[in-house]
């Protein structure tokens, strides 16, 4: 007898968001459906205007659907984690005090909150810069402190808008291999919205395309690129297949 699939971590049922003012309605979604596997790595693809960060900041509880439902199951203490486009580091905190951030709203206690951000400072490769000023950092390291904060309450969900949207060409795609490879260590189940293809299927077992507003999903693409990626995979053949199929769907 099959073993029965797993749970998914989430669930997205014909989701759609409407905002109204002066002017009228403004339809960003609408009807989206699907689901993420527990580890599973999903990236949302789409062009702008269609609703991606609209949707990541429902699923954060940070705006709400005007239809339809989303459920967390498979963990009875759901932990969310999110980074942003911008690192949004508090000034006045070095490194280490802002990845300790979230475990000092928790109530954890000093020594173990400190402990517990000296390995996300190791798990981002960022050991020797916990004194250090955001002011003093580069964009590709604000967003690993970022990412770092993110992570060091041990979310079940990491939810991450276009984190390397505003760095610069190279230091973007250095950031691919380093976030593929904490996701290698650390496994979580990742949501991440992103504007490009090749940051799509680099990182992403799927990748899910919306639409042009309303946004809905028209492709729900596997990913089948062995782990860990290279840079190498990006000039394949197959890589280049998967880049149309995305590309097409995208209009």
């Amino acid at each position: 007898m099959p073993a029965s699939p797993p749970t998914p971590i989430l669930l997205v049922e014909t989701l759609s968001a409407v905002f109204s003012d002066e002017n009228g309605d403004l339809h960003a979604l609408q009807d989206v459906t699907f689901s993420i596997q527990p580890q599973e790595f999903v990236c949302l693809l789409g062009p702008s205007g269609s609703g991606k960060s609209t949707l990541l900041r429902i699923l954060a509880g940070l705006l709400p659907p005007t239809a339809g439902k989303f459920t967390f199951a498979g963990s009875n203490h759901l932990r969310i984690g999110m980074v942003f486009q911008q690192a949004n580091l508090m000034p006045w905190r070095n490194v280490l005090e802002n990845i300790m951030l979230p475990l000092e709203l928790q109530g954890v206690l000093p020594d173990q909150a400190r402990r517990r951000a000296q390995e996300m400072i190791e798990l981002v490769n960022l050991q020797g810069f916990e004194n250090a000023w955001p002011r003093d950092l580069s964009g590709g390291m604000a967003q690993r402190v970022a990412l770092a904060r993110a992570l060091v309450h041990d979310p079940n969900l990491l939810l991450l808008d276009e984190p390397f949207g505003s760095l610069d060409a190279l230091t973007r795609e250095r950031m691919w291999t380093e976030l593929s490879s904490i996701w290698q260590k650390r496994r979580k189940t990742v949501l991440m919205v992103t504007h490009s293809i090749s940051e799509a299927l680099f990182l992403a077992d799927r990748v899910l395309v919306l639409t042009q507003r309303p946004g809905h999903i028209c492709l729900d693409l596997k990913v089948d690129l062995p782990r860990p990626r290279t840079d190498d995979m990006r000039y394949s053949p197959h890589f280049g297949r998967l880049a149309r199929k995305l590309k097409d769907a995208i209009g």
